[in-house]
């Protein structure tokens, strides 16, 4: 049964036809504030006036979801419609959200988004409204009602669905011509959709599906697409990459798939994501060693260090297994950067458990660590344990990991200084020159920050850069010829 959300809404506003409406929808005890882009207010005789459809798609949530977002701008165009992915655009008459439904916080933006934009439509400023993607695969029932002014949901798996109100088909010759949103030279490429694994916590499998992978020769059809383009980095990811090849090969095929990725000609970097530990093809470690373009990183999500709460998280293993395969994956390749995501305050974490996860983190010395608070998911195995924790102690336990985190990454950044590594420089911003190594991934790792008044860096390119300090998240470097 989904709780009752009281909206705050500015003057104006009116949402589904409720009264300073209720929305319901789970686990959100905060009002939303949403404010209304100005741009709206300031464009609207120009917005209304649109002759021929443009569209604009608005993405929430994971590089998963913007990958979906890719496809349809790709499909969307080649069928001849005018459609960005602009968070800002303001003529554009007809607007698709593709939303998260993963968490509270991701929730809670999703709907932040979609009000916002029926307000834009019951002002006149946009004329129709779709939503897709997970938020709405997992409530289309309560969206529907609490929210008619949106024009049509849509789930995760609906594109033809959402090309048929553009009276669009989904044309096969563009599969693996993914139109990209951001700089060209990164690449995200989903190997596979859904996850089989019944982790207590998780909703993904309730929104995307069982697992589906997709074939070796589409994948490698892509990343040939993306290098003639000027990708040099592709980023693997999946909601379960080591479970890659299973149901069409009859076996795990990462390492495969890596190989053949590997001998596409231009591309310099792959990097893999959202490993999952049980079960992990330690050939996967060994395509990595041979292969000089695929980068030494590893995210593989741990989710937690306590045996007793990985047990009630039914990830199928404990802390002693979890150690033994990063000493392993370690002794095959000491340089290798390890990323991992734990989950501070799971029904069970009482104060032991909680300190063989801070152990665990002090033990293991990850490079790179994100740490979630655990969020009570409706129709997950752990809905039915207690929450017993309050949010407020959870963010206090997973600010206690990022502070030993912290401690770890600057010991770690500070062993870097006055070694030369090979930089993809991402972006100007600031007065530097900002990349990334082969270390550290897109948004979440630390960066390599290049006086640009000093040095000059082209965007896209790759660069020998000589770290000459370092702090926890971040390392400043020259450039060498």
């Amino acid at each position: 049964m989904l709780e009752r959300l009281q909206v705050e809404r500015f003057e104006g506003c009116k949402v589904g036809g409720l009264n300073l409406a209720t929305l319901q929808i789970l686990h959100f005890p905060t009002q939303f504030h949403l404010p209304l882009h100005s741009k709206f207010e300031a464009n609207s005789v120009k917005a209304r006036t649109l002759k021929k459809d443009k569209v604009n798609i608005i993405t929430m949530g994971c590089s998963k979801n913007l990958v979906d977002s890719e496809v349809l701008l790709t499909q969307l165009k080649g069928n001849g419609i005018n459609a960005s992915h602009e968070s800002n655009s303001d003529d554009n008459n007809i607007v698709i959200i593709n939303t998260c439904g993963f968490i509270d916080n991701a929730k809670q933006e999703s709907i932040d988004t979609i009000l916002q934009y029926v307000d834009a439509k019951e002002r006149g400023l946009v004329e129709k409204v779709y939503v897709t993607g997970c938020l709405s695969q997992r409530y289309k029932d309560d969206l529907e009602k609490e929210i008619p002014q949106v024009d049509a949901f849509f789930g995760t798996r609906d594109l033809p669905a959402i090309l048929k109100k553009f009276k669009a088909d989904y044309k096969h010759e563009l599969v693996g011509e993914r139109l990209l949103t951001h700089n060209a030279h990164y690449a995200y490429m989903k190997i596979s959709e859904g996850c089989d694994r019944p982790c207590s916590f998780c909703a993904i499998p309730l929104m995307r599906g069982g697992h589906v992978s997709r074939p070796i020769e589409e994948l490698v059809k892509e990343a040939q697409h993306k290098a003639a383009n000027g990708t040099k980095e592709l980023l693997l990811i999946a909601q379960d990459s080591t479970y890659y090849g299973l149901d069409l090969y009859k076996k795990r095929n990462l390492a495969e798939l890596l190989r053949q990725l590997s001998d596409v000609e231009g591309i310099d970097w792959i990097r893999l994501h959202y490993a999952y530990p049980t079960g992990f093809p330690m050939d996967v470690i060994e395509v990595m060693k041979e292969r000089s373009n695929i980068c030494n990183y590893l995210d593989i999500p741990l989710q937690h260090g306590s045996t007793d709460v990985l047990k009630a998280m039914r990830r199928g293993t404990t802390r002693e297994k979890q150690e033994e395969l990063i000493y392993r994956i370690r002794e095959m390749i000491p340089e290798i950067a390890i990323r991992t995501t734990l989950i501070a305050g799971h029904p069970g974490e009482g104060e032991k458990e909680f300190q063989e996860m801070v152990d665990f983190v002090e033990r293991m010395k990850f490079e790179r660590l994100g740490v979630f608070t655990y969020s009570h998911e409706e129709n997950t195995h752990a809905f039915g344990m207690e929450d017993t924790l309050s949010q407020e102690e959870k963010q206090e336990r997973a600010n206690h990991l990022m502070e030993v985190q912290e401690q770890i990454s600057y010991d770690l950044n500070q062993e870097k200084v006055g070694k030369t590594f090979k930089t993809l420089i991402d972006k100007k911003e600031g007065g530097y020159f900002v990349g990334r190594t082969e270390f550290d991934s897109v948004e979440v790792d630390n960066e390599v920050l290049i006086d640009a008044s000093k040095f000059y860096c082209r965007v896209g390119d790759f660069v020998h850069a000589k770290v000459t300090e370092a702090t926890e998240f971040d390392l400043y470097a020259t450039v060498e010829e």
